[in-house]
């Protein structure tokens, strides 16, 4: 993997806020939390850090709103050495994700904000920037028809194109067509496969199961692949890490099932450390983490 493939992520952009406390407010309650955090986060920009961050050549394509938390995330995906000149600050308010976590449990109310402007003729504007790309990766965190858009273009232009469906939704047939990789996890997975011909799952599907590894189809038999056992601290962005793993390795020339097991090493490492941007692994860490199973990696 000495190669720096061109990635480039269209998606979301969010400030993650996050409070903690010892109970859940019902409805008209009032409690005091303990904690309160403020995170980059958002799945397109999670999965744009983790990629910069194992060294590939990163290009962000998204929106974010005229406001600080904009201004803060745009600086932060630079400051991760991530491209962010076709990040546009629009009119309006940066996507947020206002997480109250007590326990194990926690609840989440999403404001998708500047992330509805990424439509079909805003990445239009970025043709050039998609069609120059080794890898595509999309999510669905921003309008469908940007996404639609996305992969119209990377289908033109032979680019691979990896699609992470969440949050899932039904997707039309066409765009399933035009995708290189579907990267479900179990729970959607079970609702995206109403969707595809067994030929699609088998070919397309690389199913993230957690703790449980990865599995996909080669020469019509499934394939497993374990993960790694670290001591987990936070599951955090584990699938965003794992995607952004997954692109980098393919950009790199690895077949699918060492991709596969790069990805898994990238979402391992991730989970050791709290956060979701803020515990993604850099390449040289990754590089040693896998020299201590050598000769005896999960299979």
């Amino acid at each position: 993997m000495n190669l720096k493939p061109k990635i480039t992520v269209v998606g979301s952009i969010n400030m993650d806020l996050v409070t903690i406390t010892n109970q859940l407010p019902k409805m008209g309650e009032t409690l005091m939390g303990s904690q309160f955090k403020m995170n980059p986060g958002g799945k397109g920009a999670n999965q744009a850090v983790a990629a910069a961050r194992l060294g590939a050549d990163v290009r962000m394509i998204g929106c974010v709103g005229n406001d600080s938390f904009g201004q803060t995330l745009k600086q932060h995906l630079h400051d991760e050495g991530v491209n962010v000149s076709d990040v546009e600050p629009v009119t309006g308010q940066t996507g947020t994700a206002t997480i109250v976590v007590s326990g194990g449990d926690n609840c989440i109310m999403v404001v998708p904000g500047a992330n509805e402007r990424v439509t079909a003729s805003f990445v239009e504007s970025k043709r050039e920037v998609i069609a120059e790309s080794d890898i595509l990766i999309l999510q669905l965190e921003i309008p469908l028809e940007g996404v639609q858009k996305a992969v119209e273009i990377a289908s033109e232009h032979d680019v691979t194109v990896i699609l992470n469906p969440a949050p899932i939704r039904e997707l039309p047939a066409e765009l399933i067509k035009n995708i290189n990789y579907l990267t479900p996890n179990e729970h959607e997975y079970m609702l995206l496969q109403k969707g595809l011909t067994e030929t699609e799952l088998k070919e397309k599907v690389i199913l993230t199961k957690g703790s449980q590894g990865v599995a996909f189809y080669k020469e019509d038999k499934e394939v497993s692949i374990p993960a790694y056992q670290v001591n987990v601290v936070d599951t955090t962005g584990a699938g965003d890490s794992f995607n952004g793993g997954f692109a980098v390795a393919l950009g790199s020339g690895l077949s699918v099932s060492e991709a596969s097991r790069f990805g898994n090493a990238v979402a391992a490492l991730s989970t050791t450390k709290l956060g979701a941007q803020t515990g993604m692994p850099r390449k040289e860490e990754v590089e040693v983490f896998r020299k201590q199973f050598e000769g005896n990696e999960p299979r």
